[in-house]
Formats: structure tokens, C-alpha cells, sequence
């Protein structure tokens, strides 16, 4: 069973890392974990400029303002504030949740600076990329949660590609989803290769093939037992694997999406696998990538 017993939640006081602020306090309360909110101080010098220093005055307006931010969070929940400076950002999140043993980030999809167009925005997309741990991404458009509610996910999508990434995913998806008592629908796009439908004659006896293999494929990664504390359903679908995630998480309405962070053949410089990224950038719920 998934144990969370650190929850990190990296915030620069936007209205994004507000949103994510409330995924993150409702799933530690859930848990019974520490959260922890962080905000780190970026160092950034300009010319010759020499760069600012956190020093004790501005780290105390700092950690005065986490504590308005986190106003919000119920007060039975274990909540630590911390202010860090670093030269990047990214890097201090990551060595933040590798040396305090986190469970999960919690991060918003983009901050104040915005970089929509960018994927997730630098930050997000850099934290990911390396993470030693799983992270939720919340996008703007992602439903809004009560801190102090229930972590309600009734329908979980998991992608998978049978990458070791997917597989993983599975695993996580299937956990949640059994301790939230909700619908588990697993998915697999089907891209074949135009090659292969040009050869009229054959396509069909092949694609049946396929389809066939995929579902005894998909099928196999559902636990004996799982069926007792959730309902698992596996659903195929044929095209561009990014549009067919989000259609499906439409179709049948999405609580929560959980994907591996590379798919196969994902090349690690090219951000953390295209798909994934697309996903995360225009779901309606929240994306939890699994490394």
C-alpha cells in the first residue's frame, strides 16, 4: 500500500500554488502527514549587480507571509514553513524533498511568471524531470478542493504504454484508487503506423491482433484482489496519445490522472516525455506523474 507520511508543496504566493496549496493540505490530512510549504528565495544576479541576500529581516517577512498564505489549512494538520535561498530554484526543490525523505510534491502547473506556452513553466517541468519522488501537478484549470474536506477521487484515469514508468503508475493509480474506494479506468492509445494501414488488405487482421494482445496486456496488470475494494475498467483507444488521454478524462469525467513521467522511447533531455507534459498543460483535473 502507498505510505505518505511527508507531503511537500512548493509555493511563490500565486494564485496556482494557492490551488495546489489546497490539493496538497487535503491529501496530508488524508494521510495523517506532515506537510511541508516551501518557498525558495531565488538568487538572480544582473551584471554586475550583485545578487540579493536572504537575510534575517527579509526571511522573517517571508515566513510571515507563508503564514498568511497558509491560513487556509486546518489546523490539526502537522504544517512546517520553511524559506530557503538558492541559485535554482528547481534544484532546491528537488534536494529539499531527497534530504527530508518526502512522499509527495504537490507543485502548481505554472507560477506568478506564467510560461504557459512553455510546457509547464521552467520550474515545474526542471522539478519533475528528476524527482525523487512522485508529483502532483495542479493545473489552473484543475477543480478546486476544500483543505479541510475529503479527498474524494470517484473516477481515476491511468494512461499506460507498458513502459517501466506506466507500470509503476498502475501500481499507484491501483492504490488510490482502493483506498478511495473509486472507479479505475486504464487505458492504452493504440498509434499504429501509417505504414501499417496502407496495407489495406492486412490492417484489420492485424489491428485485431493488437487490440487483442493490448487488453490481455492491460488486463494482467489489474491485481486478483482489486475488484473487492474498487472497479477496474481497461479501455483502448486509436490516435495522437495526448489528445486521446484528455478525451478520455473528459468522456468519462476525471478526478484525478495518474501517468508514468516517460513513456517509451522518452528521451530525458527532451523535458520528461512529451505526452505527459501535454497532459499535465491542459487537464481538468490534477496530473500525478510517477517516476
Amino acid at each position: 500500500m502507498i505510505r505518505i507520511a511527508h507531503v511537500l508543496c512548493p509555493v511563490d504566493f500565486s494564485a496556482i500554488s494557492c490551488r495546489a496549496l489546497n490539493h496538497a493540505t487535503a491529501l496530508a490530512q488524508w494521510y495523517d502527514a506532515t506537510l511541508t510549504v516551501l518557498n525558495v528565495f531565488p538568487v538572480m544576479p544582473v551584471m554586475d549587480v550583485p545578487p540579493l541576500v536572504l537575510d534575517d529581516k527579509l526571511r522573517n517577512e517571508l515566513t510571515c507571509a507563508l503564514r498568511r498564505f497558509t491560513e487556509s489549512v486546518p489546523p490539526g494538520v502537522r504544517i512546517e514553513l520553511r524559506v530557503e535561498q538558492a541559485d535554482s530554484i528547481p534544484e532546491a526543490i528537488r534536494e529539499h524533498a531527497a534530504t527530508h525523505r518526502v512522499d509527495l510534491l504537490v507543485m502548481g502547473s505554472h507560477g506568478r511568471s506564467g510560461f504557459k506556452r512553455l510546457l509547464l513553466g521552467s520550474v515545474t517541468e526542471r522539478v519533475i524531470r528528476h524527482a525523487p519522488c512522485p508529483t502532483m501537478i495542479v493545473p489552473a484549470q484543475a477543480h478546486d478542493i476544500v483543505p479541510e474536506g475529503p479527498v474524494r477521487y470517484r473516477t481515476i484515469l491511468c494512461p499506460v504504454d507498458f513502459s517501466e514508468h506506466s507500470i509503476r503508475a498502475v501500481e499507484y493509480a491501483v492504490n488510490l484508487a482502493e483506498e478511495s474506494d473509486a472507479e479505475l479506468r486504464l487505458l492504452h492509445v493504440l498509434t499504429l503506423s501509417t505504414e501499417l494501414i496502407e496495407l489495406e488488405s492486412s490492417f484489420e487482421e492485424v489491428r485485431q491482433m493488437i487490440e487483442t494482445d493490448r487488453v490481455r496486456r492491460l488486463g494482467a496488470l489489474i491485481p486478483a484482489d482489486a475488484a473487492t475494494y474498487c472497479t477496474v475498467h481497461t479501455a483502448l483507444r486509436q490516435g495522437a496519445v495526448h489528445r486521446e488521454i484528455l478525451a478520455a478524462a473528459t468522456e468519462h469525467p476525471a478526478d484525478l490522472i495518474v501517468m508514468g513521467a516517460q513513456g517509451r522511447g522518452a528521451v530525458d533531455a527532451a523535458i520528461f516525455g512529451s505526452n505527459t507534459a501535454r497532459v499535465a498543460r491542459a487537464a481538468c483535473c490534477p496530473v500525478l506523474v510517477v517516476q
